[in-house]
């Protein structure tokens, strides 16, 4: 591989994108380090991407990241690099700290929260699987990726078929 070819990336260089819900419950700043080095957003290597994503991410105090949810097929790992918060289950949650990491397979709701007092620090590593299907337990609320694109109908399975 020529040097040019193996790209290096400094944290500090990449832009950082907020994202903010419209009520200000959900908002979270994030720095995507896979597009950084070349990747498309969102995209495994059957669409030009790397097999993972990077990136890291700040909660600010006592905001979540994003509504409670699942994925049908990534797996998303988490490190703690500062800060402290919670890691929000279906049954419960979990208190966060430096130095803790943590892994959410397909199938498990999940979502995080900073304490009020402090932004939480993460960087998080999730495999890039060609497509996904998010569920969002408090909503019924399903959303597909690549996308992204929401839908909370129920259809049958042969309507409009015949």
């Amino acid at each position: 591989m020529r040097r040019e070819d193996f790209p290096i990336v400094n944290e500090g260089s990449i832009p950082v994108v907020e994202r903010v819900s419209p009520k200000g419950r959900y908002h979270i700043l994030r720095r995507d380090l896979t597009v950084a080095l070349g990747a498309p957003k969102d995209a495994g290597p059957e669409g030009g991407g790397h097999p993972f994503a990077v990136e890291v991410c700040t909660i600010l105090p006592g905001k979540e990241n994003f509504p409670l949810h699942s994925h049908a097929a990534q797996w998303e790992f988490y490190f703690v690099r500062s800060g402290t918060g919670a890691l929000i289950l279906e049954d419960g949650e979990r208190p966060i700290g430096p130095g803790d990491s943590f892994m959410c397979s397909p199938g498990v709701a999940h979502a995080l929260r900073s304490d009020p007092d402090c932004s939480l620090v993460l960087l998080v590593i999730a495999n890039n699987p060609m497509a996904d299907l998010a569920h969002y337990p408090r909503s019924g609320k399903y959303g597909v990726k690549p996308g992204p694109h929401f839908f909370q109908q129920e259809a049958n399975y042969y309507e409009g078929e015949e």
